[in-house]
């Protein structure tokens, strides 16, 4: 069994500082340039679609089944057969859905500015009622806390573990402080731990009683079908049927699209949720658009035809990013497991492994390794403001790289985490020789 970095003596740990080193010298005289710092397919995956292009010809019938002629404006929520389609991804029933244009991001956007210039089912605007919060489960993805820190939102820390957000927080907060108008969540896989959440975490959110009525979940089911592997897969409770039971059907606006599934930049992306809100949502995209690509629209449906079409997709693509992920966890172990300087997440599906350093080593983790050549998401991006208080937490993107980079990537990363540890490991003992 390796010894921790913080039983060996400093002798063995500036022997074992200068061959990192060195090793660490010879990477930087590479001239690297390798990135791991967003969740993006690869050329492999994106090629998987191609054949979309192929579907539409100058002779094709482009009219959806209920006579839409989809190359001409109209029909707002999306062609018959491409609700069907998503609401297959979605888990939820066609009439439950409403697509949008290609980007799930920008659906959530809207549906935070709609809330806050115009109001949820008749309450006050958001603009209009002070010092509002909304709840961060933590780690979390970057560009919710974007959005919700351009609306000037506070935003409040949620701690995450292998079942989801601490529940007890998240009741604490939302059934008795008015002010907290949503939370985020990725309830599959999230981004970047690769949790799902238990099926007891999905039923205490359902049974919420929020004391505010304009209070939503933004369900953010982005890796719904993301599995890596398709013997051992995560399952969760589908939401809006756990809020109908618990009698709050109204709480959850439930976002999907297929932007890692077909082609990110041109993909398909919905919201699921209750007839009223639905309602609401259609009078105000309404005023936004005449209508969303239905072309693309069409296209997908053409082309995959229906859920079992998706899921074969899906399985071409765990193929390519699943030796990945293998690869990324199995170095870890080997440079970094029984050293005591760092924990890491073995995810089943998603796009990201999510690491720990040792407190107050990220962001010079991070550093160290852009200087030889290697980008990474950056320290504190995984929380609200980029502000991680024990300075820990880095994400790790498997997907872009090709093989042979991501293990110069990891080897290099694990090299840049030993030496940045036991840097922090000597300058503790330093000071505390001289304080003592």
């Amino acid at each position: 069994m390796r010894k921790k970095y913080l039983d060996t003596s400093t002798e063995d740990l500036l022997r074992i500082r200068e061959s990192l080193q060195e090793k660490y010298e010879a990477y930087k005289a590479e001239g690297l340039d390798l990135n791991m710092s967003r969740g993006k397919p690869n050329a492999e995956q994106l090629h998987l679609s191609m054949g979309m292009m192929d579907v539409f010809h100058l002779e094709s019938d482009l009219k959806a089944e209920d006579g839409t002629d989809c190359r001409n404006y109209g029909n707002l929520e999306g062609i018959p057969e491409a609700k069907r389609l998503l609401a297959s991804i979605a888990e939820v029933e066609p009439e439950n859905i409403i697509l949008f244009g290609n980007s799930s991001l920008n659906t959530m956007f809207d549906m935070v500015s709609m809330a806050f210039c115009h109001g949820v089912l008749g309450n006050e605007p958001w603009c209009r009622q002070g010092e509002i919060k909304f709840l961060c489960p933590v780690p979390g993805y970057d560009r919710h806390f974007r959005i919700t820190e351009l609306f000037g939102f506070k935003m409040i820390n949620i701690p995450m573990d292998q079942d989801g957000p601490d529940m007890d927080m998240v009741e604490q907060y939302v059934n008795n402080d008015p002010t907290v108008k949503g939370i985020w969540c990725v309830p599959k896989y999230s981004n970047p731990q690769g949790y799902s959440y238990s099926d007891e975490t999905v039923r205490r959110f359902a049974a919420l009683n929020p004391a505010a009525p304009d209070f939503r979940i933004f369900w953010d089911n982005a890796y719904s079908v993301h599995h890596l592997y398709y013997a051992r897969y995560d399952v969760i409770l589908e939401i809006l049927a756990e809020c109908r039971k618990a009698g709050h059907p109204d709480m959850v606006y439930k976002f999907t699209s297929t932007s890692k599934i077909s082609f990110p930049g041109a993909g398909i992306a919905a919201i699921a949720s209750s007839k009223a809100n639905l309602d609401e949502i259609r009078e105000y995209t309404g005023v936004q658009t005449i209508g969303h690509n239905k072309i693309n629209q069409l296209r997908h449906v053409r082309y995959f035809r229906d859920i079992y079409g998706i899921q074969a997709q899906m399985r071409r693509h765990a193929d390519i990013i699943r030796p990945k992920f293998e690869l990324v966890e199995s170095v870890l172990d080997d440079d970094l497991g029984g050293l005591g300087i760092g924990t890491w997440t073995n995810p089943r599906g998603g796009y990201f492994i999510s690491f720990d350093s040792m407190e107050g080593c990220a962001k010079a983790i991070v550093a160290r390794a852009q200087e030889a050549g290697l980008t990474l998401t950056p320290a504190g991006a995984t929380y609200p403001y980029g502000y991680d208080p024990m300075d820990s937490n880095i994400r790790i993107a498997p997907t872009y790289p090709s093989m042979e980079e991501l293990y110069i990537a990891i080897d290099l990363f694990t090299v840049c985490v030993r030496l940045v540890s036991i840097e922090k490991i000597l300058e503790e003992r330093f000071e505390a020789y001289h304080l003592g």
